[in-house]
């Protein structure tokens, strides 16, 4: 007897997306039910290393795609894992990984990010009502009775029908009842050809019957025969020069469920006290969780090509858990879990050649991101010229979708550091494009400069405009500017770049070294004792608000500024903390000001010192990215001077 049940809450609004508007290529439907029937097998092949029982006497895993033109049917067969019905309902009623309302909260109405996203939400079985009116599913878990069987069916309206069956085999059969619009998909040539281009690296035979032609008929005819329609093996296991760059960049769209080709990708066998294929991608385009460091993220797992776990997080740094790719080893257990590769050494060594390899790839790339030039491009045949062009700007894509997320290396992975200095880019007082990069500043660095001079902000215009860039600026030295809200912390790690300090010019009194000449230093000294009873009556007014006041020379055209102790915590990231929900300390900044400016001259004697004293630390404040504590109090102080 069938029993009726409702989808999961807003399915059925899910499906009529998939049906009318989520798929530009109607393809993609037999991609995503092959990938379920292989992943079915990949599932039976793990449970039965604890219970070889479950392949019963069928040991030889296989796909098998098969189309009845009389009936209107297409057919995907799996002699994997299967279903109980309890399975079936759980399964094909709900999506599976991270719910309904996640998913469509994520629908953008581009039809090619919203294939995307059909992978990565577990909802691959629904597109097959991209063709199908109905669908019917047939399947028997491994180890159950025949009669233990169930039969699911739906019209992707807003509820399945469900029943017990008997079913002789293992393992699932999803049966497409093909809208009168969709019997393209009722010819031979035209499945192979699809299964070629997107099926063609799974590890498992895809079996399809043979046909021929029937000369009474005049048509062609199913035989009883099968024969393999894909490589049937896994691409990775294939020599690289079997392996075109066409078939490297759909083996990636396959498991990474992106429809632009990566940048650049790797393939080696690893050999040595481990052995292990590696396999990883760089892709183009960050994925929409990229900034969810708790998601699982990592590259494919297989042991000895049997397929182990999606997502094996400890293969890969989390600040590298945007590469994807495969891991094929020889020498890991079949039983490993997550927490066994948490404490394997030769997973910290297989971690430890996959970071290795990214960060060559990205190397690489990086040394082929601008153009030669001048003799260096004549040199150049006609082939490597074009190669040439295809390179640069790659690094720079890269770094605009992931540079943020590289920079977490600086805190993470110590032993890799220079190397991750290296590849950092940032924009400068020379550079508006986050183009510099740290060997780029130090070859520009003037003569007798020591430091590598930064400030961080929240945005380009804030630091460009920051005051305490004036005295770089007035004598021309490059300042980078960082406007990522990871740069104060990952900077913390990095003290220095070849051999070359790295200085913030918004903490620790300026000291600008051989570059200040002696007379600057001696009127700087000259200011600073003849203002020092107005500095005395500063600090006494601003006791709450400012550490010290002291006179600066970094000032050019402001009256003032706020910095920090070296060492101590920057504004900028105490506020970063603090909208983050984070306890951050209370930072007291010091107030400079430029003995100079005529402002600061009128507080000697002016008859409302407090006042003006309270407004050029709350506009330094301004200037600096932060709000005065009491905005009300700062605009009346404003406007009784005004007045």
């Amino acid at each position: 007897m069938s029993q009726q049940h409702a989808f999961q809450a807003e399915v059925a609004q899910l499906l009529h997306l998939v049906t009318h508007s989520l798929y530009s290529n109607k393809d993609i439907f037999l991609r995503e039910l092959i990938s379920n029937a292989s992943d079915a097998c990949d599932k039976l092949r793990f449970e039965a290393l604890n219970d070889p029982s479950l392949y019963e006497d069928a040991p030889n895993l296989e796909v098998r795609v098969q189309f009845d033109k009389d009936a209107k049917t297409l057919t995907i067969t799996d002699n994997g894992i299967g279903m109980s019905e309890a399975e079936a309902i759980e399964h094909l009623g709900t999506i599976a990984k991270s719910g309904t309302r996640d998913f469509m909260s994520r629908l953008s109405g581009d039809q090619k990010k919203d294939a995307q996203l059909i992978g990565q939400f577990g909802v691959g079985f629904y597109s097959g009502f991209i063709v199908a009116d109905r669908i019917t599913v047939e399947s028997r878990r491994a180890g159950l009775k025949p009669e233990q069987g169930v039969r699911w069916t739906s019209s992707g309206s807003g509820a399945f029908e469900t029943e017990a069956i008997t079913r002789a085999e293992r393992g699932t059969s999803v049966i497409l009842h093909l809208r009168d619009d969709a019997s393209e998909y009722l010819n031979r040539w035209k499945l192979k050809q699809i299964i070629g281009k997107y099926s063609d690296h799974i590890s498992l035979p895809i079996l399809m019957q043979k046909e021929e032609w029937d000369k009474d008929k005049g048509e062609y005819v199913l035989l009883a025969d099968w024969e393999v329609v894909n490589s049937a093996s896994a691409l990775w296991t294939r020599p690289k020069k079997d392996i075109s760059d066409e078939q490297y960049i759909d083996f990636y769209k396959n498991i990474s469920y992106d429809q632009e080709a990566p940048l650049t990708w790797s393939h080696n066998r690893v050999e040595g006290s481990i052995e292990y294929t590696q396999l990883l991608y760089i892709p183009a385009k960050a994925p929409h969780d990229l900034w969810n460091r708790d998601k699982k993220a990592g590259v494919k797992l297989y042991v000895k090509r049997v397929f182990i776990m999606d997502d094996a997080e400890a293969l890969m740094p989390t600040y590298l858990r945007w590469v994807k790719g495969v891991i094929d080893s020889a020498d890991l257990p079949l039983n490993v879990s997550r927490e066994l590769l948490q404490e394997s050494r030769d997973v910290k060594a297989i971690r430890e050649g996959n970071t290795r390899r990214v960060l060559s790839m990205l190397e690489d790339l990086a040394s082929k991101d601008r153009l030669p030039t001048g003799e260096d491009w004549e040199r150049l045949s006609d082939e490597e010229k074009k190669q040439a062009e295809a390179d640069a700007g790659k690094y720079a894509r890269f770094y605009a979708e992931f540079g943020v997320v590289l920079k977490e290396g600086l805190g993470e992975d110590f032993g890799n550091r220079e190397r991750i200095a290296k590849l950092l880019r940032f924009a400068s007082t020379q550079s508006d494009t986050v183009s510099v990069s740290l060997a780029d500043y130090k070859a520009r660095m003037k003569e007798g400069q020591e430091a590598i001079y930064y400030i961080t902000a929240d945005t380009l215009a804030a630091a460009k405009n920051s005051p305490q860039l004036e005295v770089f600026r007035k004598k021309g030295i490059e300042v980078l500017l960082m406007t990522d809200r990871v740069d104060e912390w990952a900077l913390s790690f990095l003290h220095e770049f070849d051999g070359i300090p790295l200085q913030s010019v918004a903490k620790g009194a300026v000291d600008l070294g051989k570059l200040q000449d002696e007379a600057e230093k001696k009127a700087a000294e000259q200011a600073a004792e003849a203002f020092k009873p107005v500095l005395e009556r500063l600090k006494t007014s601003l006791k709450d608000k400012a550490k010290d006041v002291r006179v600066t020379s970094r000032l050019v055209d402001s009256p003032a500024c706020l910095v920090v102790e070296d060492g101590d915590y920057s504004m900028q990231l105490a506020r970063l903390l603090k909208q983050a929900g984070q306890k951050a300390p209370e930072v007291k900044p010091i107030l400079e000001v430029n003995a100079e400016h005529a402002l600061v001259r009128k507080l000697d004697g002016h008859p409302h010192f407090d006042d003006l004293a309270h407004i050029l630390f709350d506009q330094a404040l301004l200037a600096e990215g932060g709000l005065p504590e009491d905005p009300a109090a700062y605009v009346k102080r404003v406007n009784a001077l005004l007045a």
